[in-house]
């Protein structure tokens, strides 16, 4: 079990970060500091960089050929990030992370000496604007996607799969890992539906196999709805002496009284919550003023350190299966992520999880187009497709290796149980395979 190494800053010190990094990693697409975009992607960020060389050895920087800035011919690869839109107060963080490792990337020697090219626009968690920009990059030329939603990905799988291009997104949908249904989609890490399956199995387990009422609270969107109808089957399927409701959480909604009403009248003993950090964080604190006895548990987007200080002492006992190890958390080599911000002005306690989930997310899609460029292959869609299928586990310091095979897209199969104290993040489980 990892310890802490740590302790996180105040969440208004890191968004004032992630606005000072956004700044290093921005162009014309993404207006730095102020949260607004050309939408249209016609002026779409290009993410490059003149920092000096910093001469770490980290696993990252071995994608490049560590000897300066990367001159060669340069790789397209396109980009979509919420920074304005439903999940845009994860989405913004995470897409910091992608571009500040693809930036980091290019001052150290690229792929084998090419830099890659990162055109990216905030989409505003929309599924018509995440199309439009895709067919965008599409004519640019790129040879590889970096997506985000749920419903923007699911939506593109037939157009990726005719176009062979190789799609990795922020969604970790379950419908995403089947190769037969979606052979360029690639799920990085522990499926929403594999996190629900641990949490599921974590509860049973405390409970003595009694019987408990669960209450599942859901964004209202796909990404929402993703896990909650294979948690049902779970349930079902081990044999679990569990009651099972859903409840989609409005956007936008100033509380969720309504909703807890309807989940006290099922008798509640725990609350599931797939959402993102700030709604999830309002539900907790309105758990806690209406005296219910009734824990929570988030998935991966709301086991962050934003809910924890939204949440404040509402947050206090909550569970988490986050597939990410919180920076503070790992017991790893983060060298790579700390001499870049080193570079910005900054260190690693001034980001959270989701700035290196996105930061090694985009590492693994750059060591397989790494892989086709050292073989001496073109870099296309199916050479990259390939390179991903056939290379060894990816080892990141900030969660389990990651290992696709040609039979499944899914690159985690196990997950680790966190829960806050103090304010904190803290593993509280070896990992655990549903």
């Amino acid at each position: 079990m990892q310890t802490p190494k740590r302790s996180p800053r105040r969440l208004l010190a890191m968004i004032a970060v992630a606005g000072l990094v956004l700044s290093a990693c921005g162009g014309d697409g993404d207006t730095p500091g102020d949260g607004t975009s050309d939408a249209t992607g016609d002026a779409a960020t290009t993410a490059t960089s003149d920092a000096p060389t910093t001469g770490d050895d980290g696993s990252e920087v071995a994608s490049g050929d560590s000897g300066g800035e990367a001159t060669g011919e340069p790789i397209t690869v396109g980009a979509i990030f919420d920074r304005t839109g439903a999940t845009g107060d994860v989405g913004s963080v995470f897409g910091d992370g992608v571009t500040a490792y693809v930036e980091h990337l290019n001052a150290n020697g690229g792929i084998e000496g090419r830099p890659i090219e990162l055109p990216n626009a905030d989409y505003a968690y929309d599924v018509a604007q995440a199309e439009q920009l895709y067919s965008q990059y599409l004519s640019d030329g790129m040879v590889a996607f970096s997506g985000w939603g749920t419903g923007d990905t699911e939506a593109l799988v037939p157009r990726v799969t005719s176009d062979e291009i190789p799609f990795i997104s922020g969604s970790y949908s379950e419908t995403l890992r089947d190769p037969a249904e979606a052979p360029y989609n690639f799920v990085v890490a522990l499926t929403y539906s594999d996190q629900m399956r641990i949490a599921l199995n974590h509860l049973n387990e405390v409970s003595g196999g009694e019987h408990l009422e669960i209450a599942v609270f859901h964004n209202d969107s796909p990404f929402g709805l993703s896990p909650v109808e294979d948690g049902r089957t779970y349930i079902a399927d081990q044999g679990y002496d569990m009651g099972y409701e859903a409840y989609p959480m409005p956007s936008g909604a100033a509380d969720f009284f309504g909703e807890l009403s309807r989940a006290q009248d099922q008798g509640a003993d725990y609350i599931v919550i797939q959402n993102v950090s700030s709604p999830a964080a309002q539900l907790a604190t309105n758990v806690a003023d209406q005296g219910m006895d009734a824990p929570i548990v988030c998935l991966n987007w709301c086991a962050d350190e934003g809910f924890a200080e939204l949440a404040g002492a509402a947050a206090e006992g909550t569970l988490g299966v986050p597939p990410w190890t919180p920076p503070y958390q790992s017991d790893e080599d983060l060298s790579d992520v700390e001499a870049y911000l080193e570079e910005q002005g900054q260190s690693i306690d001034d980001v959270n999880v989701h700035f290196t989930q996105g930061w090694y997310q985009f590492a693994v899609m750059a060591e397989g187009i790494r892989q086709v460029v050292a073989a001496g292959d073109e870099v296309t869609g199916p050479n990259i497709k390939a390179a991903l299928e056939e290379m060894e586990p990816y080892d990141t310091p900030v969660s389990e290796p990651i290992d696709f095979t040609a039979d499944d897209h899914a690159g985690m199969e196990s997950g680790v149980i966190y829960e806050v104290q103090d304010g904190t993040w803290t593993a509280v489980s070896d990992p655990i395979t549903p």
